[in-house]
């Protein structure tokens, strides 16, 4: 038996409290929405600028980017967002949110808002502190 302890590794505790998260709260908006993690993610990122490209959303969320531009597709299919040649980068497609999209938007954040709400009730004191050490490892380069 080795001296190695994986439950105890914290890349591995990382990895498995994102996938769960992940999952409990797709579980949320897609019975209520009909969406996807994917297609939560570009909604979330784009609720965030006004219009974005895909590769800008993949290296943000990431995602790989056929991940990213088949959930555009879905979400341009469903009228919550556009896709436009991006004025910076002709090579580029930006990303916006339609209004249905921003409805949509509007309409999840307050579900969004209770499932962290609730994620932070059960960390208790310990939540903010929580929330900076992600910070510090999730932003230090």
């Amino acid at each position: 038996m080795s001296a190695f302890d994986l439950e105890a590794f914290l890349p591995y505790q990382l990895a498995v409290l994102a996938e769960r998260t992940s999952r409990a709260f797709e579980a949320e908006y897609h019975a209520r929405f009909g969406i996807g993690v994917a297609e939560w993610r570009v909604l979330a990122h784009l609720s965030q600028s006004p219009s974005v490209s895909v590769r800008d959303i993949q290296k943000q969320v990431s995602m790989e980017k056929s991940r990213v531009s088949r959930a555009a597709g879905r979400l341009e299919a469903a009228g919550f967002i556009l896709r436009r040649p991006d004025p910076a980068d002709a090579r580029l497609l930006a990303l916006e949110l339609t209004d249905k999209g921003q409805d949509l938007i509007a309409t999840m954040t307050p579900v969004a808002a209770a499932f962290e709400a609730e994620m932070m009730a059960r960390l208790g004191s310990d939540g903010e502190a929580f929330r900076r050490s992600l910070q510090a490892l999730l932003y230090r380069d």
